[in-house]
């Protein structure tokens, strides 16, 4: 962690078709932040957050996706993989550096010894704090650095769809998330909704 304490953590991964060589990569977190280190009420600080949007609507969002592909088998291979220790990074009342490499240890610990060896995937989505009330989102600044298209398809998809009050086609900001890693790393390019 940001302080040198090693965590246990865990990736969850599940696949489908895993015989295919034309892959797919669907994720999200599944832990949740052990401080609330941003409440407004400071006695809060030191406890952890509830993680309903921030953990389990990505989860939500997967498990649903997951529940679909078992109902009508998709013609290429899917990965799903829940990572484990996105949001342990330094916490605001930390003293020390901080430093982007604190956040997202399941994805780049899986982006390094990916549960294949020499796994890929054509892309990655990233499903993250995708669950809150009338959420609107932009093209996240690393997708747009790392993967300008898939993102370009994915809101014209969603506008096609009549979802385009929500996807909107503007630029949003940078987010140190897990498909930074997933980029960087194993160079998949890989979104963040």
């Amino acid at each position: 962690g940001y302080d040198g304490t090693v965590l246990k953590a865990r990736n969850i991964i599940g696949s489908f078709k895993p015989e295919q060589k034309k892959r797919i990569l669907l994720c999200a977190h599944w832990d949740t932040r052990p401080w609330a280190d941003n409440d407004p009420n400071e006695r809060n600080h030191h406890t952890p957050i509830l993680g309903a949007n921030d953990g389990a609507s990505g989860v939500g969002v997967l498990l649903e996706i997951a529940r679909l592909l078992h109902q009508q088998e998709p013609a290429l291979g899917i990965d799903i993989v829940f990572f484990d220790a996105e949001d342990y990074g330094a916490p605001q009342f930390y003293n020390g550096i901080h430093k982007e490499e604190y956040w997202c240890l399941g994805s780049q610990y899986w982006a390094r010894f990916p549960h294949v060896q020499k796994y890929n995937a054509r892309f990655g989505i990233l499903f993250d704090m995708v669950g809150g009330r009338n959420a609107v989102f932009y093209k996240e600044m690393y997708s747009e650095e790392f993967a300008k298209g898939i993102n370009a398809k994915v809101w014209k998809k969603a506008g096609e769809l009549g979802y385009e009050r929500y996807f909107v086609n503007a630029q949003g900001r940078n987010i140190t998330d897990d498909h930074l890693f997933i980029n960087r790393i194993i160079r998949i390019p890989c979104i963040d909704i």
